[in-house]
């Protein structure tokens, strides 16, 4: 069926498609709506789902680590300083290996204040153990979600899907949803890892591990991590043969005979694409890579994809305050540190709280990026 949502409304639909059993949120923007609608769908009994309303964030996902160490399927909410208030809490729920499934209005975190969309809050939480991604349009979002659940259970590792704020959350596209019915028969009953109420198979979870043992649960940890991208992969190929929709963990936008490409995430792509087309029509060898998954980092996969390329620009919707480059062409740069031929690689920072991306700045990258020439090492596109 065919409707028109925004990213939040999408984003809660998809939430009472999937019927978890407990979502505990507390509200912040520009991602209230999303638990807002979906308390609506508990209090109209669409849902089976236990509400918990909490004080905080943090309490929020403690909440979540609690449900979801009980054997139950939870889902979350959250953007800005509500993510920053969880960053205690991340760890554990990734360390205890809890699949749960958070949605990201992405926004700025303070200070200054600013309720606009960028990428602060997601990407500072990236060594957090989340697998993390990033969706250029609702449809994107919605689809997301849905599969996210699938991935996190098989991978036994938390993942947060953000769309960017107010750019995504706040404006209506069409979007085709699917059947209530052929999302819960996709996803199937949730297969914990573990239940702490199963008391004929008693556990010990979140004791105290010193140098003995800790360690040994981080290597744990991380190798699951390392084995998430064929869950993802596999997962999608499902998605797209039940519902005929795929997305791609990277994905070469008329790349075929291009000489320089950008990178970026989230809904930036959009705007990339119209000037890719713009550019192309004056015969422009352009082309745009879009990066939908930042966590696992896909490097084979990037590695192989950049390698072709004279010159790569690297957009990031956030600042590393490092003095180098944004966090994405940090790691980037990394990637291809190791081979024989490298192509050049420029970093720039677009959008910081909400400011415009117009596909005129998404042109002056592209054409700079084809000239070869930097005249600094970072280049803040539309800051005064």
């Amino acid at each position: 069926m065919i409707v028109a949502k925004t990213g939040n409304e999408a984003l809660a639909y998809a939430m009472k498609q999937i019927n978890p059993d407990v979502v505990a949120a507390y509200p912040i923007t520009p991602s209230t709506e999303i638990v807002q609608i979906f308390s609506n769908y508990v209090s109209d009994g669409e849902v089976d789902t236990e509400f918990v309303a909490v004080e905080s964030e943090h309490s929020a996902m403690t909440a979540c680590i609690g449900a979801a160490a009980c054997g139950c399927r939870v889902m979350t909410a959250t953007a800005s300083q509500g993510l920053a208030l969880m960053h205690e809490m991340l760890f554990i729920a990734a360390g205890l290996r809890l699949p749960i499934v958070m949605a990201v209005a992405s926004r700025s975190l303070s200070s200054p204040l600013n309720i606009h969309g960028d990428h602060s809050d997601s990407v500072a939480s990236r060594d957090s153990g989340w697998m993390q991604f990033f969706c250029e349009t609702v449809q994107e979002g919605y689809d997301t979600l849905i599969q996210a659940v699938k991935i996190a259970e098989r991978a036994y590792l938390p993942a947060l899907v953000a769309i960017d704020g107010f750019i995504l959350s706040h404006c209506q596209e069409r979007i085709e949803i699917f059947d209530d019915r052929d999302v819960r028969e996709f996803l199937g009953k949730p297969k914990p890892n573990y239940n702490l109420l199963d008391w004929r198979n008693p556990i010990l979870v979140g004791p105290a591990t010193l140098q003995d043992y800790y360690f040994e649960f981080k290597r744990s940890e991380i190798e699951g991590m390392n084995r998430a991208l064929p869950i993802i992969e596999e997962v999608q190929e499902e998605f797209k043969k039940r519902f005929g929709r795929g997305y791609p963990v990277l994905e070469e936008y008329r790349c075929d005979d291009a000489e320089a490409v950008v990178l970026v995430m989230g809904s930036a792509c959009g705007t990339c694409r119209v000037a890719v087309d713009h550019l192309r029509a004056k015969g422009k060898r352009v082309g745009m890579v879009k990066l939908r998954v930042f966590r696992p980092l896909v490097h084979p996969l990037l590695k192989k994809s950049l390698a072709k390329f004279k010159a790569v620009g690297v957009l990031d919707r956030v600042d590393a305050v490092n003095s180098y480059g944004g966090p994405l062409f940090t790691e980037v740069s990394s990637v291809l540190y190791d081979l024989p031929e490298r192509p050049k690689l420029f970093s720039y920072v677009y959008g910081l709280g909400g400011r415009e991306f117009a596909p005129e700045d998404a042109t002056f990258v592209f054409e700079q990026v084809l000239s070869g020439k930097k005249d600094e090492l970072v280049t803040y596109i539309g800051v005064r």
